[in-house]
């Protein structure tokens, strides 16, 4: 509802009552600062950009997503959307538990696959960037901020929800900080 007053349900509630005011929704604060967070740095970028590919690369094809299952028992990675940061929650989470076995599955597809392109992104993702101190860490640190803010983020929605409880949420995440 930020924005001009022009057309839309802002505009609607201010015909209706003239002394409403823009109240910004928690959830979508909180979705904002972590699109900042996650591209404020090179090494966020880095991380979240490795995250993205390892679902590309599989995902692309139910051939190459099948040779995953193989390695991968467990949890799925997921698509990261820019809305729903909980599906960072889970794809972090699937890599963090699974890193080893998506590294395997990565070398397997990087020696069978015919294509040049996938085959050489397959093989820097498994032994370059998987096998990183820097990315190991971020599955770490990410994966912690991630849970946290999926936390609030759900309290934030509860149908019952006061200011008091928002605020002492908020003051919990800044702490976790």
């Amino acid at each position: 509802m930020k924005g001009k007053n022009h057309e839309g349900v802002q505009r609607r509630l201010l015909d209706i009552n003239p002394r409403a005011f823009y109240m910004p929704c928690g959830c979508h604060s909180l979705n904002l600062v972590l699109c900042d967070m996650a591209t404020s740095c090179v090494k966020s970028k880095s991380f979240f950009g490795a995250c993205r590919c390892l679902y590309t690369i599989f995902a692309n094809s139910t051939k190459r997503w099948a040779i995953l299952r193989d390695y991968v028992d467990g949890l799925t990675l997921k698509s990261l959307s820019t809305t729903r940061w909980k599906s960072h929650v889970e794809n972090v989470k699937a890599i963090k538990s699974q890193v080893s076995e998506i590294r395997e599955a990565l070398r397997k597809l990087a020696e069978i696959s015919d294509d040049v392109e996938l085959s050489r992104n397959a093989d820097i993702l498994a032994n370059k960037e998987l096998s990183s101190f820097d990315f190991i860490l971020s599955l770490v640190i990410w994966y912690e901020i991630l849970v946290n803010i999926n936390m609030v983020s759900k309290t934030l929605q509860y149908e019952d929800m006061s200011i008091d409880i928002a605020v002492t949420c908020l003051e919990g995440l800044v702490i976790f900080f």
